[in-house]
């Protein structure tokens, strides 16, 4: 049987090894889409944004003492997988550096978990969804996410 991925306990792992070595950070993307929406949003991982001036090394060492195995490098980001399956992604891009600062703070599962706000969620969205090199998907599903934001939520008795 195949489990399923848990974004819940690998937000808490991520979040607790974090805290642990002092990173500050926030959750970012489509989980950070569904909360502040309070409509669930599908999305591949859960993405958290690190200050781009913390030490890259310092960070992986600290997720990888918390049980998340590596699976990428690249320019801005470090790809993971939760022990649960879930993919992690740890955003390093100094664009995020001031919301990171700014994040407000949520409380899941007994942990203190930092979330961008709204209004920066929504600016970063935006850009991402002006980007000309931006898979069109992904744009398309950046606009969807800055509707959701602003309250163009589902009505669940609406039809169709």
């Amino acid at each position: 049987m195949v489990e399923t991925p848990d974004k819940v306990a690998a937000l808490m792992d991520a979040t607790r090894a974090l805290a642990a070595i002092g990173a500050p950070h926030a959750l970012v993307g489509g989980v950070g889409v569904g909360v502040h929406s309070g409509v669930p949003r599908a999305t591949a991982d859960t993405d958290i944004a690190v200050l781009s001036t913390l030490d890259r090394s310092a960070v992986i060492q600290a997720l990888l003492g918390a049980g998340l195995c590596p699976t990428g490098q690249f320019a801005h980001s470090a790809t993971f997988r939760h022990s649960s399956g879930e993919p992690v992604r740890i955003v390093f891009d100094a664009g995020f550096d001031a919301m990171i600062q700014r994040a407000e703070r949520l409380r899941v599962a007994g942990v203190d978990v930092p979330i961008v706000r709204k209004d920066d969620l929504i600016a970063m969205k935006e850009r991402a969804a002006a980007d000309p090199a931006r898979r069109r998907s992904l744009a398309l599903r950046d606009r969807a996410d800055v509707d959701l934001l602003r309250g163009d939520v589902p009505d669940p008795d609406e039809g169709w």
